[in-house]
């Protein structure tokens, strides 16, 4: 007898099984909006999914009558273009600093205590004092994403560069590498795939603090019209908002793996991703 922890779904089962989650969250929701509605049409707490297909169709494809800008878009442009800088930005520089950090022992000596309690500090408590010194504009929020998630991504770099073999390092110098070769051919190689883990396990995080940015300074992006929004308690307008941030978060993550999986398969075949 086959016992049940040892039943797996084939494509089609999981992909079913994967769908059914959100086929029931859409369910719950639409019978709840009707029963609200029934009781009280002009209900806007859980509006009808008709509500919210007019709202998305006037806002996506419908020009703004003061701007004339379609502003579902400019909106979405707006908070993918300060993210995808922010965390651009972070990658790189937390890779690099991060790897140094945790291969050489002078700088890991140095810097550890020092990261460890940047990462302590919640963001959100400088967005004050980075409106105060960057002002209003686009700089402050990418800079509160790059603070957001930097220092996760230095830690997390560091440690899993000191997990690397020892031996590989010692080899590498017994045949008579330099640091810098050691640093270039045998360590990068190998962190290069996890700096996209760190990527991926960032980005819900750098959303958190994009949309709490734009909520308190902006003009645009998908975290102002959400507020804005919900002074008039129009949830036909901000549940679309939520649903299409969590898509593109799904989306981007999805794009990464597909990245990660592309440029290493290497690691992927020998089961180490």
């Amino acid at each position: 007898m086959t016992r049940f922890i040892n039943k797996k779904p084939d494509r089609i089962s999981g992909v079913l099984l994967a769908a059914l989650p959100f086929a029931g969250l859409v369910l719950a929701y639409w019978i709840g909006s009707e029963i609200r509605l029934a009781e009280n049409p002009n209900d806007k707490i859980l509006p009808g999914l008709e509500a919210m297909r007019i709202a998305v169709e006037r806002l996506a494809f419908e020009q703004d009558r003061r701007t004339g800008e379609y502003l579902f878009w400019v909106d979405t442009a707006a908070s993918l273009y300060r993210l995808l800088l922010g965390v651009g930005i972070a990658t790189v520089i937390g890779g690099i600093f991060g790897v140094v950090q945790g291969l050489l022992p002078y700088m890991n000596r140095t810097f550890a205590g020092f990261t460890a309690v940047l990462a302590m500090i919640p963001p959100l408590a400088l967005l004050p004092i980075l409106f105060i010194v960057f002002g209003l504009g686009e700089v402050s929020k990418i800079v509160l994403i790059i603070a957001g998630v930097l220092p996760f991504m230095i830690r997390d770099l560091a440690m899993r560069t000191e997990e690397l073999p020892r031996e590989q390092i010692i080899k590498a110098q017994t045949l008579g590498a330099s640091t810098w070769q050691i640093f270039i051919r045998i360590v990068m190689p190998q962190m290069l795939p996890r700096m996209f883990d760190a990527m991926r396990l960032s980005l819900g995080a750098a959303w958190l603090f994009l949309i709490a940015a734009e909520a308190i300074a902006s003009q645009s992006g998908l975290g102002y019209r959400i507020f804005l929004m919900r002074r008039y308690l129009a949830m036909d307008v901000i549940i679309p908002y939520v649903a299409w941030i969590t898509l593109l978060a799904f989306t981007m993550d999805y794009m990464v793996r597909l990245l990660q999986r592309f440029w290493f398969g290497w690691l992927y075949k020998e089961g180490r991703l």
